[in-house]
């Protein structure tokens, strides 16, 4: 059984989000770089670049690294690790979100809302190229969910080569494809009655007890070499509810129950 490793980033986008080091057990690595001066891209690609570093050490060690951090970008920092430990994974995103916008098609400008496009090849590739990522074919992601798109970011999922289960509960069944996999959990992909501490809530969603179950499958296959964790908003889970139901399938998918 693989070693888990633990990074917290404790950042959304490129703003500190000191509440989240509160989940770091001691021995925990703290991803806190300080940031240069430059745009979000700039200052978010030094937050990635560390965290690649840890991955891929990490990885060569015969370890699993597991990232904690306020956003779905740093998901980039962590495939370009395994990319650097010579791994091509599966990528198994699961997310109440697409993350498939570009700069052409967000109606909001949100980085946040365009990780999973830049990660297969698509907009503006600055944060991958800082961290020397290469895209990953899409043929090779699932997106799981993906409830609420935005209009021209649905479209662009339907025209790519990736698979998009709307219902989580198909990965009870699907055929897992061969190879090691990347698990990516978007903690607002579970269903908002369970876990209400987002910041871009989505009404619906798959139930904690469903998600542990896939988890639980997932965990079983022994090839999950790397997962990420985007976090719930800290400064409004006032009964911590969201962190503990987050924390739990995290665990669940890594083995630590």
């Amino acid at each position: 059984m693989l070693k888990n490793r633990y990074i917290l980033s404790p950042t959304f986008l490129d703003q500190p989000v000191p509440e989240l080091e509160l989940v770091a057990a001691l021995d925990w690595s703290i991803n806190q770089p300080a940031l240069p001066e430059g745009n979000q891209q700039v200052r978010m690609g030094a937050i990635h670049q560390p965290l690649s570093d840890f991955v891929a050490r990490t990885v060569a060690a015969g370890d699993r690294p597991v990232s904690l951090a306020g956003d779905c970008c740093t998901a980039i920092g962590v495939l370009a690790g395994l990319q650097r430990a010579g791994i091509e994974p599966w990528l198994l995103w699961l997310d109440a979100h697409g993350d498939f916008n570009t700069p052409e098609t967000t109606p909001s400008g949100f980085l946040g809302g365009m990780p999973l496009a830049m990660m297969v090849g698509h907009g503006d590739q600055s944060m991958p190229a800082a961290v020397g990522l290469h895209p990953l074919p899409e043929q090779r992601v699932v997106l799981a969910d993906g409830r609420d798109l935005d209009p021209e970011e649905r479209q662009r999922v339907r025209d790519s080569a990736i698979v998009h289960m709307t219902d989580v509960g198909d990965l009870l069944t699907w055929p897992l494809p061969e190879g090691p996999l990347y698990i990516h959990f978007d903690t607002d992909v579970v269903a908002l009655d369970e876990s209400p501490a987002h910041n871009y809530p989505a009404q619906g969603g798959p139930s904690v007890a469903l998600l542990e179950t896939v988890f639980r499958r997932l965990a079983a296959t022994d090839r999950v070499i790397a997962v990420s964790l985007s976090a719930w908003n800290p400064g409004i889970d006032q009964d911590r509810t969201s962190e503990m139901v987050s924390m739990f399938l995290l665990r669940t998918l890594v083995g630590d129950v």
